[in-house]
């Protein structure tokens, strides 16, 4: 790692109006970002800040060598550029407001709800009821990745996927499918998926990137420091922030360069993957940063470990508060994707707080009679 700089945003406003204009939407969400800190670092050590509102960017830009310079330029107009939504089989999911995407388990063996949906009509029953609680995509998952879950098998993998898939497809669902086999991913598409969600940003299975370039799918590009079976192994981190931004921003980078439309890339900064609780807490911190890569941003908390560390060490279908609570923090964070276990609490968290957002947009522009 040599000298290179980030982009975060540390102050945060309900409107612009609140600072006369001088904010930034995040990623066309209602999140908006009233100051920055432009973070220099070399060999991942940090060594120079400056902070600046929006209005003295370019000056503040213009301090910079010239290649860091054209980088945090690119970064700043990544957190005001509007994504367009995502367009799955005959539903469109808009990205400017959070959208709650609900998690449907087929394993015996996941770390929050291994089992549950083995039996296909309860499965089909749990699809309905997030679906009819607000989730606007279905994630799809035949595969554990808890820490220390044994490997699937690709057809093993492919005969609890596929009929879930086509349950929900049946329901008309928009179905996103958790796998990192190209196998898997193309029975998925075939029976009627329409997003890929590779928990290993495509690294695992080398005929994915191939696939999904075909198939002219989104896909979600997650991080995890592990590249083969373990996806947890391998975490250590000088400053995991900045070094979980720079795999994705590659990640991203070589999805494009193989022909990945830049619209059908998200990305999701891989919480509880090979990451300590500190680090976690550290990412979490970091969300608004990771708009300066110019893609939506998935979260997955839901029920997380760490939820558990912080409180009592709670089972993990006991983690519905904590679960909220970094729900919420992605909203401000401007998150376009929560992907929840509790559809229903997940989405009552989203529509509360949509509306205070709404509210705040005219709360300042009421002037007092005189």
């Amino acid at each position: 790692m040599t000298d290179a700089v980030y982009l975060y945003p540390i102050s945060f406003v309900t409107g612009p109006q609140e600072v006369d204009g001088d904010a930034v939407r995040l990623g066309g969400t209602m999140a908006y970002a009233s100051e920055f800190v432009l973070v220099m670092r070399f060999d991942g050590v940090l060594v120079e800040r400056i902070i600046t509102t929006p209005a003295g960017m370019d000056e503040a830009i213009g301090l910079l060598p010239d290649v860091l310079a054209r980088d945090a330029a690119q970064q700043f107009a990544n957190f005001r550029k509007v994504h367009a939504p995502l367009q799955l089989g005959n539903r469109t999911i808009r990205l400017d407001q959070p959208q709650v995407m609900g998690i449907l388990n087929v394993t015996p063996d996941s770390f929050s709800d291994g089992g549950i949906n083995d039996d296909p009509q309860i499965g089909r029953d749990h699809a309905a009821a997030m679906l009819e609680a607000g989730a606007a995509i279905i994630d799809i998952g035949g595969e554990s990745t808890r820490p220390g879950a044994a490997a699937t098998f690709e057809d093993e993998e492919i005969r609890r996927v596929v009929p879930a898939v086509e349950y929900c497809a049946a329901m008309g669902a928009a179905i996103s499918v958790d796998t990192r086999r190209a196998g898997v991913m193309e029975a998925a598409l075939a029976a009627g998926a329409h997003m890929i969600n590779d928990v290993s940003a495509m690294r695992y299975d080398p005929r994915t990137t191939e696939l999904i370039a075909s198939h002219r799918c989104p896909v979600v590009l997650m991080h995890a420091p592990g590249a083969g079976e373990d996806l947890h192994a391998g975490g250590q981190y000088k400053d995991a922030a900045s070094e979980v931004y720079d795999f994705l921003k590659l990640a991203r980078a070589r999805a494009i360069a193989a022909g990945i439309a830049e619209e059908r890339i998200l990305l999701d900064p891989g919480i509880g993957f090979g990451k300590s609780l500190a680090e976690n807490l550290s990412l979490i911190n970091a969300l608004p940063m990771f708009h300066g890569l110019g893609s939506p941003i998935l979260l997955g908390a839901s029920r997380k470990r760490m939820i558990g560390a912080l409180s009592n060490e709670e089972a993990a279908d006991a983690r519905l508060a904590g679960s909220i609570a970094l729900a919420v923090k992605g909203m401000d964070a401007g998150v376009h994707l929560l992907r929840a276990h509790d559809v229903p609490e997940t989405v009552q968290a989203r529509n509360v707080w949509r509306g205070l957002r709404d509210a705040a947009l005219t709360t300042f522009n009421q002037v007092a009679p005189v």
